[in-house]
């Protein structure tokens, strides 16, 4: 007797054991996806510049992980969960490090990095090129052959970046579906909330090692091996800086390659956790046979797979909060993947430092909130009911607490014939704004390129010859221009590289918009687990690996995929200058004009999560309709899944668990 406790005792613990490997593996597997997506993402910008691309080009580099997913969810959701789950996460995790490699290679086929600039590295005293220089003899104008851009071969070397990314979208596929379904199945009821709110602080920690390798990655010049940086005339807040963006993608592939390995040694399935004895696991596992069997036999894979997705279609309450997710990472990714630029445009921040900000002010705050609704939920026992009402008045006040951000804002930089004129006056946008006065008329100065300098007047230029200097002094980013006929000031009339700085009230505006952030992320977070819950119980327990990918599947078809592409493109329309190709064509923008660009990052997610809280009205009518667990008393092993009140139509007519029905048949007798 005491031979057989302590047998049952160690079998026990070996079963909690392999549930906890899981659950960490399956954490570590979470961090390394979202390290890598959101290294990505703070990379957009410094791609933009690398390949001199538009934002809505990036956009559709961005979109294009959503569309390698997008290839696999539907079929890695169903079919998955008949192979080697573990197995097929770590397989994931390897192509997932694969795609980076791939998307780290541009760096190594490119030549050099040359940003737009009229000062070249061999001028010197003796050849004052990019100085006013009355009757110039030399014409200054860049080379007009339109074939030469596509000759350039960096011209297409984003296709790299756009393949690489495709493999980590569809290396990602199996990690969030096939993962929590195994949780769902293995897992105690009753702990499933608390091991989600650990996978989802898992993703959080992912990405503020992220952002700051971002950080890191952006302070330091792309071609660092190869360039002598004291010759550089741009610093890191430069719009044409292009930081190191190779060297995380590197980062990123070794990690996720390392993260594969212990998915390879889990088994394929453990008894489910609160099993007392081995008489229980005898029976559990034979019930997993037969489900198994029946389905194979009986049913078939492909009539299985067709009625699970025809049962799903015909949950309304499924595809109504499939529709709310859908509008609200319409505005979520939209904001979060062109929040850097954001920060760079309105209040003058570098990337590195944009990153940075992100990471330290966003992400902490989600990870707690990730954490605190988990526990709140296993804690409380919170019905599925209440746990609905709550994610709705958490949200929506993060909602009402978002337009605080349209209060705090910052001018444009004041850049002569672009935002100002000659006299310091701010003047109305996209009209015929001319760069040419009485005072560089004569400097032969070329009028498209953007190499800016900050006057001691406070006014910026778009180059130096342009502001009429005509003497420098000094190299580098240290080169100070003198005797500048444009600048009308009590000094000497000189200016230095780069554009002029905004005041300290907008920086301090910046610190009243991170502490906003603070407060909205962790609002939100905490509603994130109540709102999951409600989705995972609104489906059959066999249905759940594939509704959990069936709505993965509409988030990035409808949101992941076209909303960076659409976003993207409304913001290249309020560029003020566009950068210049060696051949005369535009490149990457190089100045917003920033009250257009607030009004649509801002308002555009306001519309569209709006939006999204009218189907949340027909949402809480129709969870009168239905018995979750938790409504009644309950065994622990009851199903953790909603039933009809009434009776089901034909519309639901799917494969249902022997041991539902049991329990349905159990509760119509009593």
């Amino acid at each position: 007797m005491e031979e057989t406790k302590k047998k049952i005792a160690t079998q026990e613990g070996r079963f909690f054991s392999k549930m906890k490997v899981f659950l960490m593996s399956l954490t570590c597997a979470y961090m390394s996806k979202s390290l890598s997506g959101v290294y990505m993402n703070s990379m957009l910008t410094q791609i933009e510049r690398q390949f001199d691309i538009p934002t809505s080009v990036v956009g559709f580099i961005n979109g294009s992980f959503e569309m390698g997913n997008l290839l696999l969810i539907i079929f890695v959701s169903y079919f998955g969960r008949k192979l080697h789950r573990p197995i097929t996460i770590g397989v994931g995790c390897m192509m997932m490090g694969l795609g980076c490699f791939i998307m780290s290679l541009p760096h190594f086929f490119m030549g050099r990095y040359e940003y737009e600039t009229t000062i070249l590295p061999t001028s010197n005293v003796s050849s004052n090129s990019f100085l006013c220089v009355e009757n110039r003899t030399q014409s200054l104008k860049p080379m007009q052959d339109s074939t030469e851009c596509v000759k350039e071969m960096k011209s297409l070397m984003w296709i790299y970046v756009l393949v690489g990314n495709i493999m980590r979208g569809m290396g990602e596929t199996p990690i969030m579906p096939l993962g929590i379904s195994y949780i769902e199945d293995f897992a105690k009821s009753e702990n499933s909330p608390l091991y989600i709110g650990i996978l989802e602080a898992g993703k959080i920690v992912g990405p503020i090692i992220g952002l700051m390798l971002g950080s890191f990655c952006a302070r330091v010049y792309v071609d660092i091996e190869s360039v002598n940086t004291d010759d550089l005339t741009i610093t890191s807040s430069d719009t044409r800086w292009v930081g190191a963006w190779w060297i995380g993608f590197l980062v990123c592939a070794g990690v996720n390659i390392l993260t594969s390995i212990p998915f390879f040694f889990l088994p394929k399935a453990i008894p489910k956790e609160g099993l007392q004895d081995n008489g229980d696991v005898t029976k559990y596992e034979k019930v997993e046979k037969y489900r198994e069997r029946a389905k194979e036999e009986n049913l078939g894979i492909t009539k299985d797979f067709l009625l699970f997705m025809k049962s799903l279609s015909c949950n309304p309450m499924y595809m109504l909060l499939t529709f709310v997710g859908v509008l609200q990472m319409n505005g979520l990714i939209s904001t979060f993947t062109f929040l850097p630029k954001y920060l760079e445009q309105q209040y003058g921040k570098s990337t590195a430092e944009a990153v940075f900000l992100i990471g330290v002010c966003n992400l902490p705050p989600l990870c707690l909130g990730y954490l605190i609704g988990g526990f709140i939920m296993k804690k409380f026992k919170i019905p599925v009911k209440k746990a609905a009402y709550l994610a709705l008045c958490l949200s929506f006040s993060e909602y009402l607490l978002y337009f605080c951000n349209f209060l705090i804002t910052c001018d444009n930089a004041p850049v002569v014939g672009l935002t100002t004129s000659f006299k310091g006056v701010q003047h109305q946008l996209y009209v015929d704004n001319s760069i040419l006065a009485d005072c560089n008329t004569r400097c032969s100065c070329l009028t498209n390129t953007w190499d800016p300098v900050c006057g001691d007047n406070g006014l910026a230029y778009m180059t130096a010859c342009l502001a009429g200097c005509k003497k420098f002094v000094g190299t580098g980013t240290n080169m100070v221009f003198q005797n500048c006929s444009c600048i009308r000031s009590s000094g000497n009339s000189s200016a230095v590289l780069g554009l002029c700085k905004k005041g300290p009230e907008c920086d301090n505006k910046l610190k009243y918009f991170l502490i906003l952030a603070v407060i909205s992320s962790f609002t939100f977070s905490l509603s994130a687990i109540p709102g999951f819950m409600v989705l995972l119980r609104s489906v059959k327990s066999e249905e759940k690996s594939l509704g959990v990918g069936l709505h993965a599947f509409f988030l990035r078809i409808f949101a992941g995929i076209p909303a960076p592409v659409y976003f993207g493109a409304l913001i290249d329309k309020t560029c003020l200058h566009w950068g210049t190709l060696k051949c005369g064509q535009p490149g990457a923008c190089r100045m917003y004009d920033i009250n257009s660009y607030r009004r649509i990052f801002l308002g555009l997610p306001v519309a569209l999560r709006g939006s999204s809280y009218l189907p949340v009205i027909f949402i809480l009518i129709l969870m009168r309709k239905f018995q979750f667990p938790g409504d009644i008393n309950s065994s622990e092993t009851e199903p953790a899944e909603m039933k009809l009140t009434g009776s089901e139509g034909e519309c639901t007519d799917a494969p249902r668990n022997p041991n539902i029905e049991n329990d349905g048949e159990l509760k119509t007798k009593l």
